[in-house]
């Protein structure tokens, strides 16, 4: 699933662009980089889903023939209201409708997409009238139910079957009769497969710096309806290089529109604080890239010398060559989740002293009495109500660090259940309950120490990998400070990257986070360890919790947008395909 990636383990650092030979693997954004994307517009990955609708047994409401049946779709906004999305036809005279109108919809892994459907017996004197025109009070209603897009996304036939009941007892009563059943079918479009592997180079690209050559990379963007250009695609960053080849990236066909849609590839000179410089720029559809690859020719290169109406360009001597083009079939995120494959998640939270002491309100750790979740609620609950769907049992691994237990010295993972045997707890409310829990029986102490928890989920992912089971691990880390054990977290982070593993670290707090950047891979060099071995990927995904929780991007979707590469950049490191 997604709209762009590269062939380079850990994703071709877009600072240097260096990487380890492992081919297939999803590109890694840069953070300068990523900001400057974002800032244009760019969004996280996502592959269309096709919804299909039927029913069965529903109720009969007409006295001389069965129900006129009509499907509406809605999808329920973070405040509770419904936005309608669409409704079907209706099918005359049936108590087992199978409706033929279909309804395709971006799924986003990193949030919740909530889903409500609700089937109506449409009155015989509204049958000519279009189904839009309908109004919905005027029919009868014959039940609702609701789901996630995850909840059906992760069957393994993507089919879900759920009792239509009364709306009264749709809002909770736990005895709510039945009218039916709805079955949701979900179908991945192809053209989210459908995939364009592009190899690009430049020659003799001018200069931007005074005392070294630039540091080129490249930015795919396409034009929308509306005249907007919306960036899609980037490559790594080449560092002092005029004439740079980068490594291949993929773009989804679903994104682009389609090969004759022209694309505008810009060319820009990398700088640490994220302005970096126009050095050229060319506008060519796919069709054109495939042209120039054929003939071996190059196109030049344009900078914009005046804008408005009357925009003119100066054609620059520097030139962009398509070195391979390729269509092909790529296996996506959806595809693994259908072959069965499971997302784990595990939580690890910092209990160290600079939290401050929990029974005050300037601690991180305070339990607000009014119920508003502090920094650590907050980041298990937004992660793990996005996990929770693509885990079956949803028992989950959960512990403390860098405090001290009861009468004894501190520890650097301990069971947050209190056991000394286990460390699983059930749900998210599992998670939250144990958390408060361990407050009131923990000292917290210190120092920050991040290698032995790593170390416990590592065992758990490589202890599934040795049964061969299904399942991809996600590791919550929450914490307030600066680790202290940095080279044996490398060290742990490096042995982690061989399992299916992620690690996601959220910064509580006003400490400074710099140093904890180094262990995020796309944002500075990879990972090496003491003997000098260097991470075959990327595991750790790295968001202080203050630098988004005021704007339109959760911590949430900053941080779990990547996971699906991470997990397709396993599954090929691995060579493992979804045979269905």
């Amino acid at each position: 699933m997604g709209n762009c990636c590269s062939d380079v383990a850990g994703g071709q650092s877009a600072v240097g662009g260096t990487g380890v030979n492992q081919g297939n693997q999803p590109n890694a954004p840069n953070e300068a980089v990523d900001a400057f994307l974002k800032s244009r517009g760019y969004q996280g990955l996502y592959s269309q889903i096709e919804l299909s609708l039927s029913a069965t047994s529903l109720r009969d409401r007409d006295v001389l023939s069965k129900s006129d049946p009509m499907a509406v779709l809605y999808s329920k906004e973070k405040d509770g209201s419904l936005k309608e999305l669409t409704r079907t036809e209706v099918v005359l005279n049936s108590l087992n409708p199978k409706w033929i109108t279909k309804y395709t919809m971006a799924y986003y892994f990193e949030t919740v997409q909530n889903l409500v459907f609700r089937v109506y017996d449409i009155d015989t004197q509204f049958h000519n009238q279009d189904v839009k025109m309908l109004k919905l009070e005027e029919q009868d209603f014959l039940g609702e139910t609701s789901c996630t897009l995850a909840q059906i996304v992760t069957k393994s036939d993507r089919s879900l079957t759920m009792d239509l009941v009364c709306g009264e007892q749709f809002s909770g009563q736990a005895h709510a009769r039945k009218f039916g059943k709805l079955t949701i079918f979900a179908e991945e479009s192809i053209s989210s497969k459908t995939t364009v592997e592009l190899k690009l180079r430049c020659s003799e690209l001018e200069s931007k710096d005074l005392f070294s050559k630039s540091d080129p990379f490249l930015v795919v963007s396409k034009t929308t309806e509306s005249g907007i250009v919306v960036p899609i695609c980037k490559t790594e960053v080449m560092k002092n290089d005029h004439s740079p080849t980068w490594k291949p990236v993929f773009l989804k066909i679903q994104q682009i529109g389609s090969k004759e849609n022209p694309l505008i590839i810009e060319c820009y000179d990398f700088n640490s604080n994220g302005k970096h410089s126009l050095i050229g720029k060319i506008q060519k559809s796919l069709l054109d890239l495939e042209k120039l690859h054929s003939a071996g020719t190059g196109a030049n290169l344009f900078i914009p010398t005046a804008m408005g109406p009357k925009q003119e360009n100066k054609v620059l001597k520097s030139q962009l060559f398509v070195e391979s083009y390729s269509e092909k079939i790529q296996y996506t995120f959806l595809d693994y989740l259908a072959f069965g494959y499971e997302l784990n998640f595990m939580v690890a939270i910092d209990f160290t002293a600079s939290n401050g002491n929990p029974r005050l309100p300037d601690s991180l750790h305070y339990i607000d009495p009014s119920g508003r979740p502090n920094a650590y609620q907050r980041a298990i609950l937004e992660v793990g109500e996005v996990l929770q769907f693509y885990d079956s049992d949803k028992h989950f691994p959960a512990w403390g660090f860098g405090a001290r237990p009861i009468d004894g010295p501190v520890s650097h993972c301990f069971n947050l259940n209190g056991s000394s045997t286990y460390c699983e707890v059930e749900g998210i409310q599992g998670i939250m309950m144990a958390y408060i829990s361990a407050l009131h029986n923990v000292s917290l102490a210190g120092p920050t120490l991040f290698g032995p928890v790593i170390t416990s989920a590592a065992h758990i992912a490589s202890q599934s990998l040795t049964n061969s089971e299904r399942k991809y691990f996600v590791l919550l880390i929450i914490t307030d400070g600066v680790i202290t054990d940095l080279q044996e977290t490398k060290d742990a982070l490096v042995q982690a990257a061989d399992l299916p593993l992620s690690i996601l670290i959220v910064g509580v707090g006003g400490a400074d986070f710099k140093e904890m950047e180094i262990l995020d891979a796309d944002k500075g060099e990879k990972l090496e360890s003491t003997t000098g071995r260097v991470a075959v990927r990327d595991i750790v995904q790295f968001v202080p919790l203050r630098d988004v929780q005021y704007g339109d991007v959760s911590v949430v979707q900053s941080l779990l947008a990547e996971l699906p590469s991470q997990l397709l950049e396993y599954m090929r490191f691995r060579k493992i395909q979804p045979t269905l």
